[in-house]
């Protein structure tokens, strides 16, 4: 497989104490930051509800961050099948593919706030099943075979069709996985990627990982419709903060670990069992179980590395970004992972490396030649001096005997 991908998805997590205007034109500085730095993926979220992941359209955020960046590819992370209809939606999607020029990821899902589905009238239990078809439906509309026509007890469609197929030839679909075998078996049978978020729990203690059972069970279903099982479409996620020293970034997260992990915990089926406001033993948990790194590069390196040996590999590392640290520590954040930890994954430094090493073998040969040069031009240049002195001094002479 080549070289790993890495990204950033924001869903976002914001407190929502401070100004949302400024948290959401932060998101979009991010994202424009990470271009400049490398990074390969950028996801936006969609949430309706409790006043944290205040993202509502992940696709406006994507036509905003289109303009400010160049080379990232942009995802939503992820838009949920069940909130729309799927003809309007994918519509909006491809018109987004063709205003990114291709960069455009589709990521979808089937939400994770209840209250999100209970506002709009439906029942978080059926998500699932309303995910899958809408996904149905919009694979059938993307065969463009002719109107599709297509009735459920949430959605109705009438000799539907699209008036635009994707900027390149293929959507790249990408399916939300936690830990329920729905997301895996989802992507399987329709050949799409997946996006998998709590990727790296229990990588510390050793026991059943997500990871593994998601692959094996998206390649098990992928086989079973005969569709190939690509890792290369398969984006992982774990949050991470990085500094020098890992003392100097337990003391950044404290300014909003607490607080994300008191948000998360009433969200998610997950339990931190110390005092959230003594930082350093939540951290000491979160890096126990593996779910998180907060330290220096070479943790999350390590961090990295050991997700790849669990996984067998997949395409895309993606920092689950949380608002743990202020703004300013963050962005240091960020381009230290950059100059330090994609590198390292990537292969830019072993030609250096490589080089320096060579230099080294040779035991000071450039720094040896280059004193011997300049003392050779340095006595070359004192003969040319010494020869052009002689004739003076001989025409000196021959003027005092006259």
């Amino acid at each position: 497989m080549s070289r790993i991908g890495f990204g950033v998805l924001m869903f976002p997590i914001h407190r929502p104490t401070h100004n949302p205007t400024l948290q959401l034109e932060g998101d979009l500085e991010l994202a424009e930051l990470c271009d400049k730095l490398g990074f390969d993926e950028f996801w936006f979220g969609e949430h309706h509800s409790g006043g944290w992941q205040i993202i509502g359209a992940p696709e406006l955020m994507i036509a905003a961050a289109a303009q400010r960046t160049k080379r990232i590819r942009l995802g939503t992370g992820v838009s949920t099948l069940s909130y729309h209809h799927p003809l309007t939606l994918l519509d909006r999607i491809i018109q987004l593919d063709h205003l990114t020029r291709g960069r455009l990821i589709f990521g979808v899902g089937a939400g994770a706030l209840a209250l999100d589905s209970t506002m709009l009238g439906h029942d978080p239990m059926e998500a699932r099943r309303m995910m899958e078809e809408s996904l149905e439906t919009m694979t059938e509309l993307l065969r463009y075979a002719g109107p599709v026509s297509r009735t459920t007890d949430w959605f109705e469609l009438r000799d539907g069709y699209l008036h635009l197929a994707p900027y390149n030839e293929r959507l790249d679909i990408r399916v939300a996985v936690f830990r329920s075998p729905s997301g895996p078996r989802l992507a399987g049978r329709f050949g799409a990627g997946m996006l998998s978020f709590g990727a790296s729990a229990a990588v510390g203690l050793g026991s059943e990982n997500p990871m593994t059972t998601a692959w094996d069970t998206y390649s098990e279903r992928a086989a079973q419709f005969g569709r190939a099982a690509d890792r290369r479409r398969w984006s992982v996620m774990s949050p991470m903060h990085l500094a020098e020293t890992e003392s100097q970034a337990r003391r950044e997260v404290r300014w909003g670990l607490p607080s994300y992990i008191g948000y998360i915990r009433q969200i998610l089926p997950m339990n931190v069992p110390v005092d959230l406001d003594d930082t350093d033993a939540v951290v000491d948990v979160l890096h126990t179980v593996g779910h998180a790194v907060v330290g220096t590069p070479e943790m999350a390196i390590a961090h990295i590395e050991r997700m790849l040996r669990i996984s067998g590999g997949f395409g895309t590392f993606v920092i689950e970004h949380a608002d743990l640290a202020d703004p300013e520590a963050t962005r240091r954040s960020y381009e230290l992972f950059a100059r330090r930890v994609i590198p390292h994954f990537t292969g830019a430094l072993r030609p250096r490396l490589a080089a320096y090493a060579r230099e080294l073998e040779h035991d000071g040969l450039t720094r040896r030649t280059m004193a011997a040069a300049q003392a050779k031009a340095g006595v070359e240049h004192s003969r040319e001096r010494a020869a052009l002195r002689i004739p003076k001094q001989r025409e000196g002479g021959h003027d005092d005997a006259r």
